[in-house]
């Protein structure tokens, strides 16, 4: 059983342990916001929280999981608007207005949190968050609902433009405005799943 677990039972986290947690997310929120996640070492955001790099460690093994530990919050507020919220983004609408929402909420969340996905979303490691394979699946059953042609393709084609690296190319090297890419998509979500 982890030790931050043991003193106060199975489920509860001991108050110093967290402490620690919320000042090391704070800590690397603060660095991640200040200069690009690559840059930022785990020895950088243990001195900016003011702890040891065994308390670092033993909590979060590397960088990415710090930064999937602060978009948690996010991504799960957006995981429930999909799943119960109300329509378009939530159930009830046609797939094509329904993936156009999806688009919506997630290049909103890409323009206020993106320098913490690019910490989560290394190389391969973006297929293999929790985040993704959800975003996957709500993806590839709107292709299904939309009798769309090999739905499991198109399914990571279809989310290919929210990668981080897409959207920070977009918005800072070509300068598009976080609207147009939006209505841009939404155009591509009628297109594809009317």
């Amino acid at each position: 059983m982890p030790e931050d677990l043991l003193a106060n039972g199975p489920g509860r986290e001991r108050s110093d342990a967290a402490r620690n947690r919320a000042k090391i997310l704070k800590a690397a929120e603060e660095l991640f916001a200040a200069r690009p996640a690559a840059d930022v070492t785990m020895e950088d955001i243990a001195k900016a929280a003011g702890v040891g790099r065994a308390t670092l460690y033993r909590r979060y093994p590397d960088r990415s999981a710090i930064a999937v530990a602060l978009l948690d919050e996010h991504e799960r507020e957006l995981q429930e608007r999909l799943l119960t919220g109300p329509p378009p983004l939530g159930p009830g609408a046609p797939p094509a207005e329904r993936l156009a929402a999806f688009y919506t909420a997630m290049i909103g969340l890409l323009a206020r949190h993106a320098h913490l996905v690019l910490g989560t979303e290394v190389g391969h490691s973006r297929f293999t968050t929790g985040p993704y394979q959800l975003w996957r699946t709500h993806v590839r059953h709107l292709a299904e609902q939309a009798s769309a042609p090999d739905p499991d393709v198109l399914a990571d084609v279809l989310l290919a433009p929210l990668a981080v690296e897409v959207f920070l190319h977009q918005t800072g090297e070509l300068g598009l405005s976080v609207e147009r890419i939006t209505d841009t998509l939404a155009e591509l979500a009628r297109r594809t799943l009317s």
